[in-house]
């Protein structure tokens, strides 16, 4: 098989599977859109990693955040964690995309890296639902 045949082979087969991959940045489950940050959010970085986390939005609200597995620093993630878990929730989507967040003294980085990542997953549901 010549090379020309070869490459037209392969690229198909990558279409092909590119149809196949599914997508899991954004679920729904119970009228509840769920949307995970991991991948859209992999170059967000705290103090020393990503903070990937799940966003769960019924009825256009956000009802919760739920912060993913992480390697920041335990210690400061935890003083992010409680600043920070509640503030979007019960916010619709554009007042929750508008609110202006402080980051956590302290903790700079990785509250930055959250709030952009919170921001990133309103984003993607508004124009991806």
């Amino acid at each position: 098989m010549n090379k020309k045949y070869q490459f037209l082979l392969l690229a198909v087969a990558l279409c092909l599977q590119s149809f196949m991959v599914g997508d899991d940045t954004m679920t729904k489950e119970d009228g509840v859109y769920v949307i995970n940050t991991t991948e859209i959010g992999k170059d967000i970085e705290g103090y020393q990693a990503t903070t990937p986390l799940k966003v769960y939005i019924k009825k256009d609200k956000v009802e919760k955040i739920e912060f993913l597995k992480s390697q920041e620093t335990p210690k400061y993630y935890a003083k992010v964690k409680k600043a920070l878990l509640n503030t979007w929730d019960g916010k619709k989507v554009k007042d929750a995309k508008a609110l202006k967040v402080d980051a956590v003294t302290g903790a700079t980085f990785s509250s930055d890296a959250v709030i952009e990542n919170v921001r990133l997953a309103l984003d993607y549901y508004q124009n991806h639902k």
